[in-house]
């Protein structure tokens, strides 16, 4: 942690009252502090000379540097980041639409937004931020640097609890209207550089957020571990996308109650983790308690894209999936994919109007630990409207089984008789199964080939719905009560949420 001397709380205040001040400024220069005439007055408070001479390194290159208290802003421009940069209770941080921040991948660089601290990272569609590697176009890697972690003072079923991925950072409290600031039109890209063994950041970590805080229009591409994951919290989230991430898409743990619509998850072929690869990875906690509060997340309107018709050669094995030519060798371990919805360990999550497709597992509601299946019998669990296409097998009740054959315990199964995931599916009102990725109508839905298009054709079985939003569960005005199922319209430019501020080629972009 920095040390402060006095002198430097002066100087602090005075540079937090001058940064203010120059928050009016609508200059749109994209080359912060360059001018030698011209004192920067975040410099030595949170920026620092980087090595072009310009006033541009964000952190002061310690492994952990936090900021002192007060508002700071960063104008436009492109910032190296380096270490893990704390927003400490009592510090505000803006970041201007358009700035780009590169992580360092020598110091694993992360911004972590601490309890009490606040991120106003609001970016526009025609300018969002881009928080993404440092390595140039052609060599950036999953796990290039760190990640975005937002912690609050909302409750989990943990209590206090430290953050996943190495950082200080504690998370909860018992404010569920916590409010940790917006973030908006932001992208993440190649985050998730292991601090040791299976101890990586996520892409964007979410740690008891309150409903208080504002987060849309987020695309997670290449992260090293989990595209998202919330624990516990309240925070309510649209207009998600999770592009070729290594682990799960959207994990959920500790008691997260949050509503989320309009989510796009697309997994490439190659890239996948030992620990089993998921679409949901949703557990109440690590131990399948029966600790409140629960984990209740509700969904709607999601579009899964699994592996399976994205390469004509897919194989689900560790000798196809070895990460390809993005393979960082960083020590992350490659594995296979498992299912679009892993609900486990007495999760009560809840998905409506969704549809996947692709995947070696439909659904598995696994009773390994906890009793996922009992919630789901009594209706405490929640999957509606959804449509599966093309999946190697519908359900499974075992992790690590690819079978559809029926467990209560998540470890025996019973010869012959079809799994309780792939029954209760099939079993729940509006919920449909189909051969074939094609029936679905979808524009073009392979990520691999040319112009990709996620969105429902003129006649597809996911468009024209009615009474989709009957559920109680979806009378929130949150919901936008849409006719459709999966994150789109239709195919259409007019339809695409994504337009303007997403990147599906990160990889090669100059920035």
């Amino acid at each position: 942690m920095k040390k402060i001397s006095l002198a430097n709380v002066f100087f602090t205040m005075v540079a937090t009252v001058i940064s203010m001040t120059a928050c009016s400024d609508d200059s749109n220069s994209t080359d912060p502090g360059t001018d030698p005439g011209e004192k920067n007055e975040l410099e030595d408070v949170i920026l620092f000379k980087a090595e072009d001479g310009s006033i541009s390194q964000l952190g002061n290159g310690e492994q952990e540097f936090e900021m002192p208290k007060g508002k700071y802003t960063l104008k436009k421009g492109t910032y190296h980041m380096k270490g893990w940069c704390y927003v400490a209770d009592g510090v505000e941080l803006t970041i201007e639409p358009g700035t780009i921040i590169k992580g360092d991948k020598e110091t694993k660089a992360a911004l972590i937004v601490e309890r009490g601290g606040k991120l106003f990272a609001k970016g526009t569609a025609d300018a969002p931020i881009v928080m993404t590697s440092e390595q140039a176009p052609g060599s950036r890697r999953p796990g290039d640097w760190g990640g975005l972690i937002i912690c609050g003072k909302a409750k989990n079923n943990g209590v206090e609890k430290q953050i996943e991925g190495g950082p200080r950072t504690m998370y909860g409290g018992q404010d569920d209207a916590d409010n940790s600031g917006i973030i908006s039109y932001v992208r993440v890209e190649f985050a998730g550089y292991p601090f040791k063994a299976d101890q990586e950041i996520n892409g964007i970590t979410f740690g008891s957020v309150g409903s208080g805080t504002q987060v849309d229009h987020l695309q997670v591409s290449y992260s090293n571990d989990d595209s998202y994951e919330w624990f516990g919290g309240t925070v309510n989230c649209k207009y998600l996308i999770a592009y070729h991430g290594w682990d799960d898409e959207f994990d959920t743990d500790n008691g997260f109650s949050g509503k989320l619509q309009f989510l796009l998850s697309v997994r490439h072929p190659k890239i996948a983790d030992t620990s089993l690869s998921n679409g949901f990875e949703s557990d109440n906690d690590a131990d399948g308690s029966t600790k409140d509060p629960f984990t209740t997340c509700t969904f709607s309107n999601i579009t899964f894209v699994g592996p399976i018709g994205q390469a004509a050669d897919f194989a689900n094995t560790s000798d196809y999936i070895n990460g390809g030519t993005l393979n960082p060798n960083n020590g992350s371990k490659t594995g296979t994919f498992q299912a679009a919805m892993q609900i486990r360990r007495n999760s009560k999550l809840n998905c409506f109007n969704s549809v996947a497709m692709g995947y070696p597992v439909g659904i598995l509601l696994d009773n390994q630990k906890g009793t996922t299946q009992t919630w789901a019998t009594n209706g405490d669990l929640k999957l509606n409207n959804l449509y599966f296409a093309q999946m190697t097998v519908l359900g499974s009740d075992v992790n690590k089984s690819w079978k559809d054959l029926y467990s209560t315990d998540g470890t025996n199964e019973e010869a012959g008789k079809i799994s309780f995931s792939h029954d209760f599916f099939l079993n729940q009102t509006g919920n449909k199964y189909f051969d074939t990725i094609a029936e679905l109508g979808l524009n073009q839905p392979n990520s691999l080939a040319t112009s990709p298009n996620y969105g429902p054709k003129s006649g597809s079985p996911l468009v024209g719905h009615a009474d989709l939003f009957n559920d109680g569960m979806l009378s929130d005005p949150f919901f936008d009560k849409v006719d459709y199922i999966g994150a789109f319209k239709s195919d259409s430019e007019a339809d695409n949420w994504m337009k303007g501020w997403t990147n599906f080629d990160p990889q090669n972009t100059a920035y």
